[in-house]
């Protein structure tokens, strides 16, 4: 099962989160809608290249990433949208596109739209185009410690 690795994750710092099963659906605000998940509560892991290196930003499902703002806000000089090719093999365990925000357990860095980090709670993909993993934010901030800053619109 995909969501294996982060559940596990979870299970050892003991943090308490709800696994939701939705029918298939691909984006952010269609798992959403599918799942009963409040849009601004559904967190997107969208991956993006920072000067050359992968990272990922999460952000609210019906928000998008102003790579302008997160090239400055990373203190990169390019930020710039992954393509598909370039980051399918890091995640082998998961659907394409259905990625966890948990970049710490892939070795990468991980930006938080701030307008995200001021929800109580946050769902997102577990690894698969059908099931999500509904968490408070405080515990996902705790595990991940991304780098909460003004990206999105």
């Amino acid at each position: 099962m995909p969501a294996s690795k982060v559940k596990a994750f979870l299970d050892e710092h003991g943090v308490k989160y709800l696994t939701l099963r939705h029918s298939p659906a691909y984006t952010a605000q269609e798992i959403a809608a599918s799942a009963h998940v409040p849009g601004k509560e559904m967190a997107k892991t969208v991956m993006v290249k920072l000067d050359g290196r992968m990272a990922m930003a999460v952000l609210p499902a019906s928000y998008r990433v102003d790579f302008g703002t997160l090239a400055t806000a990373s203190g990169c000089d390019k930020a710039e949208l992954a393509s598909e090719a370039e980051f399918r093999d890091l995640f082998p365990e998961c659907e394409l596109g259905a990625m966890p925000p948990f970049g710490n357990l892939y070795d990468m860095e991980v930006f938080t739209a701030k307008r995200l980090a001021e929800d109580e709670e946050i769902a997102f993909n577990a690894g698969t185009h059908r099931e999500l993993i509904r968490m408070r934010y405080e515990d996902f901030a705790r595990l991940v410690r991304p780098r909460v800053v003004t990206f999105a619109l």
